[in-house]
C-alpha cells in the first residue's frame, strides 16, 4: 500500500474515536444526577405506594358511584310512593267519617219530621188530610237509613282503616234501599200536588205551620 492511503486511514479512524467520544460526553451532560442507588430506590417505592393508594381510591369511589346513584331514586321514589299511600288512606278515612256522619244528620232530620210533623196530625185525625199520602213510606225510609248506619259503624269500629270494606255494606242493603226509595220516588210528585193543595186551604195550611213551628 501507498503511504497516502495510510494516512488516509488513520485520519478516519482517528474521526470515528473522537465521534464516539463526543457522543459519550453529551450522553453524560444529558443523564439525570442519581444521588445514591438506595435512596431513589426508597423514594421510588414511596411515591409508587402513594400512588397505588391513590389509583385504588379513584378506582374504589367510581365502582361505588353508579350504586349510590342508584340506590338514592330508588329510595326516594320509594318514600314518594308511601306518602302517597298515606294521603289516599287519609281521605278514603276522611271521605268515610263524612259519610256516616251525613246518615247520622239525615236520621235525626226524619227523627224530627216523624216526632213532630207525622204523628200530630195523624193524632189530629183530619178527615180532610191525608198524611200517609203526603209523607208516603217516610218512616219505613227512616228505618233503612238506620240499619245503613249500624252497618256502617259495625264495618268501621276498631277495624283499621285498610281493613275498612265500605263496598260490602252497600252491597249488602243495595236491594232493600232500591225497593224502598221506588216507592218514595214514586210517590213524589203525587205527594208535592197534594201539598199545594193544603197549602190552598186555610185550615189545613194552619196545621202544616203549626207542625213546622214546632220543629224550630
Amino acid at each position: 500500500d501507498s503511504p497516502g492511503k495510510e494516512g488516509t486511514g488513520g485520519r478516519k479512524r482517528n474521526l470515528t474515536l473522537l465521534r464516539n467520544k463526543l457522543y459519550m460526553g453529551q450522553r453524560r451532560s444529558t443523564e439525570p444526577v442519581v444521588e445514591s442507588t438506595t435512596t431513589a430506590g426508597d423514594h421510588g417505592n414511596l411515591r409508587r405506594s402513594q400512588s397505588d393508594r391513590t389509583e385504588y381510591s379513584q378506582k374504589l369511589q367510581e365502582k361505588m358511584a353508579p350504586q349510590m346513584v342508584s340506590f338514592t331514586p330508588a329510595t326516594s321514589q320509594e318514600d314518594k310512593e308511601e306518602e302517597a299511600s298515606r294521603r289516599m288512606m287519609a281521605r278514603r278515612v276522611k271521605i268515610i267519617t263524612e259519610l256516616m256522619q251525613t246518615e247520622k244528620d239525615y236520621i235525626s232530620d226524619l227523627d224530627l219530621c216523624i216526632k213532630e210533623v207525622i204523628q200530630p196530625l195523624r193524632n189530629k185525625q183530619i178527615a180532610r188530610f191525608d198524611v200517609d199520602g203526603l209523607f208516603s213510606n217516610i218512616e219505613l225510609v227512616h228505618q233503612l237509613s238506620a240499619k245503613l248506619l249500624s252497618l256502617l259503624e259495625e264495618a268501621t269500629t276498631d277495624v283499621e282503616p285498610p281493613m275498612q270494606i265500605i263496598g260490602e255494606v252497600f252491597l249488602q242493603i243495595k236491594g232493600p234501599l232500591e225497593d224502598t226509595y221506588k216507592i218514595y220516588c214514586y210517590h213524589h210528585d203525587d205527594a208535592h200536588t197534594m201539598l199545594e193543595s193544603y197549602e190552598k186551604d186555610e185550615e189545613l195550611k194552619q196545621h202544616l205551620r203549626d207542625c213546622v213551628q214546632s220543629l224550630k
